[in-house]
Order: C-alpha cells, then structure tokens, then sequence
C-alpha cells in the first residue's frame, strides 16, 4: 500500500491538492475491479464475488481516512476546499457500487443460499451486512435511483458545510479583557490561556475564546457572572447567528433529505431506516427507553437544582449559572476539586497510567517510535506491542487545542485491522485526538479529573480498534452498531475512579507525592454529584436527535429554531431565545450519530453490567479481561453484537 514502516500515512508525500488525483484514480481503480466483479461469466461464489469486493477499496479507505482527518485535526483553507471536490466524488463512488443492479445480482445469489454454504459465522455476517448494504442503498429500486445520487450528493455537501461553519463560528468569536478585576476566581492555567490568546493577537491582557478547556474553565470558576452569561450565549448560538456561517438552513435541509431518503427506500422516516440494523431496532424502544429514563431523572433532576438555587443566593438562576454553582457546592460537600487534583493529573503521567492499565488488562506496551511519520509536531506516535513482543497497531496521539483543529475529543483509524488475500494479520492504526491544556513555561499539561475520563474514554475507543482480530475490514474494530460503540470506550472510564488505578501514575508534578487516598475516595462519593441534571441534558439531546429525524411531513419544519420550541423538551432553566441547540449539534449533523445520540446512554447500561463483571472479580482479574478481550473488544462486528455480549457474560 504504501512503502513506509508499518504501511503508515506518509504525510509529507502529500500537498491539499495531491488528494484530489489521488482519490479519484483510487476510485477508476476500484470501479474498473468492480466490472470485472460483476461481468464474471462464472456462477457467483464467496470466493469470486464476497471475497474480492471486501477487498476492493482498501487504497481508496486509506487515502479518504488521511484526508478527512486532517480536515478535522489540521486543516486549512486549502484542505477544506478540496473536501467541497472530494465529498460528491465519494458519494458517487459509493453509489456507483452499491446501486450497481448486476453485482447485487451476484451478492443476492450467494445471501439467499448462504445457509447451505459451508461459511463461517464471520463470513455469513460480511454476505447478510453487504447484502443489506446494497438492499438499503435502494440497488432493487428502478425509478428512484437518480433522486437518490441527488440526494446523498446533497448530504455530502450539507455535513461538510455544517462542520466547516461551526470550526468558523468558534474561531471568529473571542472576548477581550484588560481589567483583573473581570477574570477573578479563574485559575493561573486559564489565565495563562488566554494571555496566550491575546498575545497571538496583539493584544494586553486576556483573551477568551470558545475553544476547550478554556470554554470550560470559564464557565466554573469565573466569578465574573457577565462573561460566564456571553461566552454560553456565543457557544450555544455557534450556527445560528445571523451571519455567512449561519446552519439553520442547513439543518433543515439536512433533516428533509434524510427524511426523503428514507421515504424513497420504503420506511416510514429516517430513524426508523437507521434502527432496523442497530441493537434497540426502532424507534419506538429508543423513545421509551429516553422516557424511562427521563421519568426517574426528572425528579433527582427538580431537587438538585432547587439545591443548587438555594446554594446560590440568587434569584433568577441561568443556565451559565450551573457549572460555576455545581462547582462550587461540589467542593463543600466533598471537600475536592479540580485545582486540587490537578497537580496530580499532568498529562504526561497520565498517559503512561493508562497504558500501565492496558498492560495489567491486556499485556500491552507502548513505545515511542520516530519511525513514523506524524501530521502535525505536537503528535506523538506509538508502536504498540503484545507481552510477547508481537507488533499490535500503531497509536497517533494529539492533545493539544490549535487553529483548524475542531474542538472536542474523538478516537480515529488511519488503517483498520484485516487479514490480507495472503494471510497476513494487516494491523490497525488508531489515533486518539483532544484539546487539553497546553503546557507552559512553568507547568506541564494538567488534567481536570472530567479530562482525565475524557482520555481513558477515547483510549476505550482506542483499544477497541489496537484489539481487533477479524478477517475483512469492514468488520473490524469500531464498525460495529452505533449502539454498542460506546461499550468499550464508557467501560474504560471506570478505571479512573480506582484506587489501582490511580496509584499508577497519580502524583504531583512538582514533588512527587502520591495523590492522598481519602481524596480518591470523594472522588468515587462525588461520582454521581448532579447527576439528576446532567442525565435530563443528555436525554434533551437523545430526544432533539430522534424528533429530527422522525418527521413524517415536511411542513412539520418550519425553522429550525422553531421546531426545537415546538417540542416541549424538558426545561430545567429559564428559556433563551437566541439561543439553538441544533445549528451546533455536529454528533448528529455531521457525525454519525444521526438517530442514534440515545447511544451512549444505551451503552450505559450495557458497560454497568460489564463493569460489574470486572469488579465481582477484581478490575484487573486476568480471566475477565480476556474474555472481554476475546468476546468484545477482538470480534469487531464480525457477530450480532448481543451475541458478543452475552457470551462475554457467561
């Protein structure tokens, strides 16, 4: 694939404008594969039509996976250009596949005889997903076929648009502060931010921006009440200002498209045509599934928050009110906080504690290797290992908030896991991106302790990915149901709150003192501190993302903003109109989480019960985790996901 060490992204090989040629001969070259495919005069087999289809895109999947996560971790005006040319481009790729009427010929021959095939159970699993690929990419439709292109064309376009005015939005909008008095109750790392912030624009004293964590900062610890209100207001307006960056338009029409699409293939809308083929199976168990949970939320929720006004001594208590109070009143009745923890927490350290955790789970190292190449300096790269010396996956990590980089955290591939044609086990490559503290001159990068679960999360994801041991690579790693995604990654946060864990690595930057024990243990107390509130929020969002993708009728939107208005969500704070969830929601705009932002709370309940397992026996019992290693974490999606489960149970 390509000749570097370890088949890694050759990065420098690379310009913006070198992607364009790249991928469109990667996709001549796949197509001209899928005619010889399709135009086999032999009798369909797995062997002469599963098997080489499941090979086919793996340059075009390598190419594409550099691209797009540089627009996400790097880009620039030129990459985000080319992606406006790349995007229709894939999306008539995959068309041109999956609605080619005589390979699905093929494909439906061995799907409907699979049962008498001597197939194994993975090799069932590709022919039925492939076989629904195709089936709910409307390949048996004849007159629809072009409204379709059309309209996954126009998706394309619409997500990529989304995600580019929201990194616009949040690069556009800063606050600037010369008196101290305005940035009191803020701590030396945030003030050190944004004077960072302000230098970059020549400018005295602070600057504040929308970018975590100094966002986050700002919002629990300034006691300057006006700025806490302006930067919410602007985070939660990002997409809705009146503006060239402006999504409402786009949601809308994002919501009608998905919603059309899903007419044209026979459901009823979007979400039904998105959970035939997730574990919760439709929409009407996500909706009660939300409801249940919102039903025992809602009070915990009411009197937690009559709590934390009370706590407060002001009258009419706002939503940018929450962080700083909750703050607050956590640290009154568990005498911990952040900036106590925090000397503990350097990110360096941190790192090795987690990999020391995968070591005594899973007998894996880490090893820093400047055999590969990087995409940005501030990314460090990682040869991982098994106990016996074995070359598992690569790790890209990247830590650090900058320019082009959009906010929040997520765990990526460069390369999935496979088996190649000759046998060989292909390993994965995985990264792991954040926006944490930078270090400074005095300080290294200090995690909060919600960042540190952040990590340990997307480590989840990671290992998840490093893990994997299936034979295609459509199967691998992560390509698993939505649903059951978040399993591996909410499991993995639980360490955090150990005492094991937490003697691994927890000492303070400056002399070296272990992290006291008894703070350990109000960490574990605080653990479900406002959970009421936080659950309600997330329920909010679960809610919002099924409503916009279960209208029926488009005259059922008449604006974005209207249309959140008009569903009565739970309303835990005072209204405020300017405000718009949807114009910056990208997990459902422009991720994949459309119709499935219940996921998380899905998995929730499903890494409960898998932690529970680990502590029954000991976090770090050796049977359990190799059976959640050999059951969950290696399978991919190679069985039905419940399947997997259970049998990690047994």
């Amino acid at each position: 694939m390509f000749h570097t060490p370890y088949e890694a992204a050759p990065f420098s090989q690379f310009t913006a404008f070198d992607y364009l040629p790249a991928i469109q001969t990667a996709i001549n070259d796949s197509l001209a594969e899928i005619q010889k495919i399709s135009k086999n005069y032999k009798p369909a087999t797995f062997e002469n039509t599963i098997l080489p289809l499941a090979y086919n895109d793996l340059r075009l999947e390598r190419l594409t996976s550099m691209f797009f996560n540089l627009n996400s971790a790097a880009t620039t005006p030129e990459l985000q250009a080319q992606a406006q040319l790349i995007s229709p481009l894939l999306s008539e790729y995959t068309n041109d596949v999956r609605l080619n009427a005589v390979l699905f010929k093929r494909i439906k021959a061995i799907y409907r005889k699979r049962e008498k095939l001597s197939l194994t159970a993975e090799q069932c699993t590709l022919v039925e997903k492939m076989y629904h690929n195709f089936m709910r990419n409307g390949v048996h439709l004849r007159q629809r076929k072009i409204r379709l292109r059309e309209i996954d064309r126009d998706l394309a376009a619409l997500k990529l648009k989304f995600s580019e005015n929201l990194l616009a939005e949040n690069q556009l909008f800063f606050i600037h502060i010369t008196n101290p008095i305005e940035v009191t109750g803020l701590p030396d790392y945030a003030l050190q931010m944004a004077t960072a912030e302000a230098a970059k624009r020549k400018l005295e004293g602070w600057v504040f921006t929308l970018d975590f964590p100094l966002y986050t900062a700002v919002m629990k610890y300034a006691d300057n009440r006006e700025l806490r209100r302006k930067l919410f207001i602007a985070y939660h307006k990002r997409g809705a200002n009146d503006n060239e960056y402006n999504n409402e338009e786009i949601v809308w029409q994002i919501s009608l498209l998905r919603r059309e699409r899903a007419r044209l293939l026979g459901y009823e809308n979007y979400a039904t045509f998105v959970l035939e083929d997730r574990m919760a199976e439709s929409p009407q168990q996500v909706n009660d599934f939300l409801q249940s949970l919102l039903e025992q939320a809602l009070p915990l929720a009411k009197q937690e928050l009559k709590t934390l006004r009370i706590f407060s001594k002001i009258d009419n208590f706002q939503q940018w009110d929450f962080p700083y109070y909750a703050e607050k009143l956590k640290q009154e009745e568990y005498q911990i906080d952040d900036q106590q923890l925090k000397p503990y927490l350097a990110l360096d350290k941190a790192v090795q504690g987690m990999f020391a955790v995968a070591n005594k789970l899973y007998g894996l190292h880490f090893a820093l290797t400047d055999e590969v190449e990087k995409y940005h300096q501030e990314v460090q790269t990682y040869k991982v290992t098994d106990a016996e010396g074995n070359y598992v996956a690569l790790l890209y990590t990247d830590f650090f908030p900058r320019a082009g980089k959009r906010n929040g955290a997520w765990m990526t591939t460069f390369k999935d896991q496979y088996i190649d044609l000759q046998g060989n086990d292909s390993r994965p490559h995985i990264s792991i991106v954040c926006n944490f503290t930078r270090p400074t001159a005095t300080e290294p990068s200090l995690l909060t302790f919600n960042e540190l679960t952040t990590l340990f999360h997307e480590f989840g994801h990671a290992l998840h990915g490093m893990l994997s041991r299936v034979t295609y690579p459509s199967l691998s790693g992560t390509n698993v149901a939505r649903d059951f995604v978040e399993l591996p990654s909410q499991l993995m946060e639980n360490w955090c709150y150990e005492e094991e864990t937490l003697r691994l690595f927890a000492t303070h930057y400056q002399t070296g003192e272990p992290l006291p024990m008894e703070w350990v243990h109000r960490i574990k107390k605080a653990q479900k501190f406002m959970e009421g509130l936080l659950t309600v929020r997330q329920l909010v969002f679960g809610i919002l993302d099924m409503a916009w993708h279960s209208v029926k009728y488009a005259d059922e939107i008449r604006s974005t903003k209207g249309f959140e208005h008009s569903l009565s969500l739970p309303q835990m704070f005072p209204p405020i109109e300017e405000i718009c969830i949807s114009t910056g929601f990208s997990h459902i705009f422009s991720g994949g989480y459309a119709a499935g932002y219940y996921s998380y709370k899905w998995a929730e309940v499903l890494e409960k019960e898998a932690f529970g397992i680990f502590e029954a026996a000991g976090i770090f019992n050796p049977e359990v985790a190799a059976r959640f290693r050999k059951e969950i974490l290696e399978k991919g999606s190679s069985e039905k996901e419940m399947t997997l489960f259970k049998r990690f149970k047994q």
